[in-house]
């Protein structure tokens, strides 16, 4: 016998009961997002390596990492999408929606591709819900996506959140304040961890984010990005604040956030449960005004978060998801009343009732028994004596003409 073929390493299959909670999340996603005017939005699952090179970063671990890369020919390279904001930036361009009201307002669920390695809630192959905001730089509109994702993780009953808030300035700013940095961190080098060390020139930054007891050791001392905002930068900072406790969106300054792609600026927010141990994020984003033009485009500013699918579902209670209920299960006597079961079925789902046929080859009995399990209120059942139909509630049966099936089953519901 040959070896079982399994899913490759990363990857998962969704099944069953997490399928209809899948598709619960997608349904609070939907209700809470367009209610606020955000439309759907479905990008390619590969792009040009380009958009993600220079829109991503080239010095980011997603670009020099993780990404599933491959040529298509002659000077064409692809890769799947590691992340949804450089897409949907480059569909605003491509489809000229500069010309809408501004912001343009859109939201996805889509899967996603990294090459990590797997852990609790990491994937190879993940699902992300987000939401972007691309047109305006009013800091209302900050406040607005992390006031959403806050209500979908509210909705999803997610556990023991944590909303952290910063701000990383603007790009003159962040270049300053990145010198400075790069000059601290190189004072303490021999402090530092290898990998900290090679990233001073690249990603100074993201030296906030490691975990070698030495280097967060100097990350203590270290100046703050939050601490030298000129004026318009900390006003726009202060102003989303205000908006979030007017909706009472509690949340806490952290001025060592920092976010893993290089197009942020100003406005950066993550979101932690504890309820996911190490792995402790669910989701974040941030203001990115500067990606437009790094990707082609005239300068356009941007907000946007996106949340892991696989985190939020960990990170919130179990609750059961019922399959949508059975209306009418069809079961037939013999093989000379199939056509007849067939068309019932196919009638009863065209007028908008849920109808299964019987399909696994059982006895009547067996089928009967079937119907029961699958919980369907009614039963058609055809033989050689006509239709009868079954109100599995009363246990009532009666011989009924197959044209009027229809109007007995709502007659009995009602």
């Amino acid at each position: 016998m040959s070896p079982r073929i399994q899913a490759p390493r990363g990857t998962f299959d969704v099944l069953g009961d997490d399928a209809l909670a899948r598709e619960a999340l997608e349904g609070h996603a939907r209700r809470i997002l367009e209610a606020a005017g955000y439309a759907r939005i479905e990008t390619p699952a590969f792009e040009a390596t380009e958009l993600f090179a220079r829109g991503v970063g080239e010095s980011t671990d997603v670009v020099q990492k993780e990404m599933y890369t491959f040529d298509e020919g002659p000077g064409e390279s692809l890769t799947l999408r590691p992340e949804g904001t450089a897409p949907a930036c480059r569909a605003y361009l491509q489809h000229g929606m500069h010309k809408l009201p501004q912001p343009v307002k859109l939201w996805y669920l889509s899967s996603y591709f990294r090459r990590e390695r797997p852990q609790a809630g990491r994937y190879r192959q993940f699902w992300q819900v987000g939401a972007e905001a691309i047109g305006s730089a009013d800091p209302a509109v900050d406040a607005e996506l992390i006031l959403l994702l806050s209500e979908l993780l509210e909705a999803v009953g997610a556990r023991g959140l944590r909303l952290r808030l910063s701000s990383l300035g603007t790009p003159a700013t962040r270049e300053a304040y990145r010198s400075e940095l790069q000059a601290y961190l190189r004072a303490h080098e021999a402090e530092l961890s290898g990998e900290v060390r090679a990233r001073i020139d690249l990603n100074p930054l993201r030296a906030f984010d490691a975990d070698h007891p030495g280097t967060r050791r100097v990350m203590e001392g270290a100046p703050r990005l939050l601490d030298r905002l000129d004026d318009e930068d900390r006003d726009h900072f202060a102003a989303v604040r205000a908006l979030l406790d007017e909706v009472g969106v509690a949340h806490e300054v952290d001025s060592t956030l920092v976010r893993g792609l290089d197009y942020y600026t100003r406005t950066v927010f993550e979101v932690t449960s504890d309820a996911l141990g190490a792995q402790s994020g669910v989701g974040g984003g941030g203001r990115y005004d500067g990606l437009m033009e790094i990707i082609g485009g005239a300068p356009t500013p941007g907000m946007g978060w996106a949340a892991g699918v696989e985190r939020i579902l960990l990170a919130s209670p179990p609750v059961p998801v019922a399959a949508p209920p059975l209306d009418l299960y069809v079961a037939y006597a013999g093989d000379a009343h199939r056509a007849e079961a067939f068309r019932v079925a196919a009638a009863s789902r065209r007028a908008g009732l849920t109808a299964r046929l019987e399909l696994g080859g059982r006895s009547l009995k067996g089928q009967l028994k079937q119907a029961d399990r699958s919980g369907a209120r009614f039963v058609a059942i055809l033989g050689e004596e006509g239709t009868a139909l079954k109100d599995m509630e009363s246990g009532e049966q009666k011989t009924v003409e197959p044209e009027t099936l229809l109007h007995h089953m709502r007659g009995h519901a009602a």
